[in-house]
């Protein structure tokens, strides 16, 4: 059997930048654009994405809809996804902040792509903590992919504030080292900023000795 290595990206920077097949953006219940990630994504694009937007008749919290990247670097598509409001952690709150990252990279998956970027859903002005918001995206993310084969080759999670890189990478740090072996032999491999290299490698490396 062939090996897969999916690689989990965290960078700091601007997800309208980066040069991958699908960006996923933190949307409102109306795709109309908004303030924080989904503003600058919709100023980015320009007037075209806002009206692919308004075909789509809006999103309900916890699900995914995709238009075409239009004017941005992604290649093919934006996914839009609606994540719940902070209720102070309750399930229902998790359960659709889970299914947001979910459904966008099964949204990725169909489309045949092979780098996903996601914005932090949840974070800004509906209030998600950063450290429950990873752990909970870093969950649904290497669950599915563990589980499922794909062509995704890349997963970025691009992050314009440093506190929720750290977040990721030490929520990843605890979650790979949990992780049972992957049946598939699928590995998983986080590069993150500074350093955490040395950590993260030491940590990849664990989890492939077991496997």
């Amino acid at each position: 059997m062939t090996e897969q290595r999916t690689r989990l990206i965290a960078v700091d920077g601007d997800i309208t930048q980066l040069d991958v097949d699908v960006i996923v953006n933190a949307a409102n219940n109306r795709l109309v654009g908004g303030g924080g990630v989904d503003g600058a994504i919709h100023r980015a694009a320009g007037p075209k994405l806002f009206a692919a937007c308004r075909k789509l008749g809006g999103c309900p919290t916890g699900e995914a809809r995709v238009t075409p990247g239009l004017g941005l670097p992604a290649r093919y598509y934006v996914v839009h996804v609606v994540g719940p409001v902070w209720n102070g952690g309750r399930r229902r709150g998790v359960a659709l902040l889970a299914r947001c990252y979910c459904q966008a990279l099964e949204l990725a998956v169909a489309c045949e792509a092979r780098s996903i970027a996601f914005s932090a859903i949840g974070t800004g002005v509906y209030g998600y903590p950063l450290g429950p918001a990873s752990e909970i995206a870093l969950s649904a993310v290497g669950g599915l992919l563990g589980e499922t084969d794909t062509k995704i080759e890349q997963v970025v999670f691009p992050v314009l504030e440093q506190v929720f890189t750290k977040s990721i990478v030490r929520r990843w740090l605890s979650w790979v080292t949990r992780r049972p072996p992957v049946r598939r032999l699928r590995r998983f491999d986080l590069t993150a900023l500074g350093g955490a290299r040395t950590l993260l490698a030491h940590s990849t490396c664990r989890e492939t000795d077991n496997g």
